[in-house]
């Protein structure tokens, strides 16, 4: 296939054929057809396939010695809503760390001399923040799903957009506030705490 070509791009050129096709095939079935078909070259096929197992878009059945695959629009959509429930219900659990972590840092800030708590806890929400972002950039990957739960999720990610900023709000406050107190040099607590030149709320 074409230079450039991503993952996911293959990803949905292989689900596609069984999509279109509404049809039950052995991996060397696909192996012939996704070249022909979608222009993905038969050596990477395997690893599409077993991807697409993974994530509940493609079923695998075991007869006797030889393994059939096949997926429907209708069971695509259903793991697509499956996969956002669990986004969404991460999200939920991260929000709520949120919350916890806002109050430790807040005690923190009382206690000038507490500097390894307060080190441990910017940590901590470096940690949290990126993972924001990830579960961001996921959810932004379903806008493209069935109509049904495309509303769900455009608010879904949404709801993700905005708990990324408020993170990215407690990093600015924390940087800040080191600056402030302990003479940190802005550009050293980013390298500190691996945050990027361009780091800066999502739109």
């Amino acid at each position: 296939m074409a230079k450039g070509v991503s993952a996911e791009d293959k990803r949905k050129r292989v689900l596609e054929i069984f999509h279109e096709s509404k049809d039950v095939y052995q991996l060397k079935d696909i192996e012939k057809l996704a070249p022909k078909l979608k222009g993905v070259v038969a050596q990477s096929v395997k690893d599409v396939v077993q991807a697409l197992v993974d994530d509940g878009l493609v079923q695998c059945e075991k007869i006797g010695s030889s393994n059939y695959y096949w997926s429907f629009p209708s069971q695509a959509a259903k793991a697509k809503r499956t996969r956002l429930d669990a986004l969404t219900a991460e999200v939920e659990q991260l929000q709520a760390r949120h919350d916890a972590l806002v109050q430790d840092l807040d005690a923190a800030r009382s206690v000038r001399e507490e500097t390894d708590e307060r080190t441990d806890l910017l940590t901590r929400l470096a940690d949290e923040q990126q993972r924001e972002a990830q579960l961001t950039a996921e959810l932004d990957q379903y806008r493209d799903s069935d109509p049904e739960s495309h509303k769900l999720m455009l608010q879904q990610a949404d709801v993700c957009r905005d708990a990324a900023n408020r993170w990215t709000d407690n990093i600015f406050t924390m940087q800040s506030f080191c600056s402030n107190n302990f003479n940190l040099d802005p550009a050293e607590f980013r390298k500190q705490f691996e945050i990027s030149e361009d780091f800066d709320h999502l739109e």
